[in-house]
């Protein structure tokens, strides 16, 4: 009793100190990103900013969640209740709202097993010492190039749990190796896609993403809360976190908001290298990538929050790239296009303890 007293008290102190990091790490950022647009845009209404202050401690119960909110405030000039803090999100939302069934989202081999249907790019797979077909049919070492390159000449091998433009190599049939891609680790090979000429005019190298969000309510009902476009620079190639412009989409009409932002949140009407502007350009097939994503979350309730990357390519056809079930961002959402899950009570929700 004594020793698994101990061990308890052992988990405790480590949850605590990852939630501490966690804690700060987030603010550390947001007060960066609010530095900025103080920096650039002038400083933010105070009476606005101690508002934010008083929801994080009135409504989520700890001025941790604080920084998010004053970076909404700042960046939308006022304050609106029903936002929802990014590290709220991920330390309270995300484990009530998802737990073990969204932690799968990051195992690439299992996504035709869930999903499967045209809209998947899948190919081929790496997992723990095996080589398999997109239908998980184990292929010996000597006999996967020819699965990878059936039907294409490119691909994108993605590591599983890789996020954020990481873990993400482009292999040809000149620089294809099973070796290689052994010493990487598991993951997803799928087809490199060719993108519609909307995004391939903003950036031709990197293949564009829009980023929908999805959720499920209580009642099992299934809607989208927010899209953006997410596009790479120039010489990119892969969109990556660190350096991505990221535009609103109306979920309505699927047109792109006047101005996107840089990785700093910096505005800006045009792509900084292509100097093609956001405003007058509409997602092609968006009514598609809409019923895509909806009709795909149905097979994945329980994941009740799920963020998609999808692309067009050149034949109009809608493509997911990947899903993410854990804690997908929420942050540029809530700020361009927030709040936007107001209606579904998460403030009322209890950190695990």
């Amino acid at each position: 009793m004594i020793l698994l007293d101990a061990e308890s008290m052992v988990r405790r102190s480590i949850k605590r100190v990852g939630q501490y990091k966690f804690h700060r790490d987030h603010g550390v950022e947001a007060r960066k990103i609010l530095q900025f647009l103080e920096t650039e845009y002038g400083k933010a209404d105070p009476v606005n900013l101690r508002l934010a202050d008083t929801y994080a401690r009135e409504v989520f119960g700890d001025a941790i969640y604080a920084p998010w909110l004053r970076v909404y405030t700042a960046f939308s000039g006022t304050f609106k209740e029903g936002w929802i803090p990014d590290n709220y999100y991920g330390s309270v939302v995300v484990p009530s709202m998802k737990g073990w069934y969204g932690k799968i989202s990051g195992l690439k081999a299992i996504s035709r097993l869930i999903f499967d249907g045209d809209a998947i790019p899948d190919v081929a797979y790496f997992a723990n010492g095996l080589f398999l077909t997109d239908k998980n049919v184990v292929v010996p070492e000597r006999e996967i190039e020819g699965v990878v390159f059936r039907h294409c000449d490119r691909v994108v091998f993605k590591l599983d749990r890789s996020q954020q433009g990481k873990g993400a190599y482009i292999f040809d049939k000149s620089t294809f190796d099973v070796e290689i891609i052994k010493s990487l680790g598991n993951g997803v090979m799928q087809k490199f896609i060719i993108q519609n000429s909307v995004f391939n005019a903003f950036a031709s190298k990197s293949v564009a993403t829009l980023r929908f969000t999805t959720v499920v309510d209580d009642l099992g009902g299934i809607s989208v809360r927010a899209c953006f476009l997410r596009l790479g620079r120039a010489e990119d190639t892969h969109v990556q976190t660190d350096r991505e412009i990221c535009v609103p989409v109306n979920l309505a009409t699927g047109e792109l908001d006047r101005e996107g932002y840089m990785s700093d949140w910096a505005a800006t009407e045009e792509h900084p290298d292509s100097r093609i502007p956001f405003s007058g350009v509409t997602v092609p097939a968006f009514r598609q990538c809409v019923a895509t994503v909806l009709e795909l979350h149905k097979k994945i309730p329980f994941a009740r929050c799920v963020g998609w990357d999808i692309t067009v390519d050149e034949d109009d056809n809608v493509q997911v790239m990947e899903w993410n079930g854990e804690h997908n961002d929420v942050k540029f959402s809530e700020a361009t296009q927030g709040p936007c899950f107001s209606d579904l009570k998460w403030e009322r929700l209890k950190a695990a303890v």
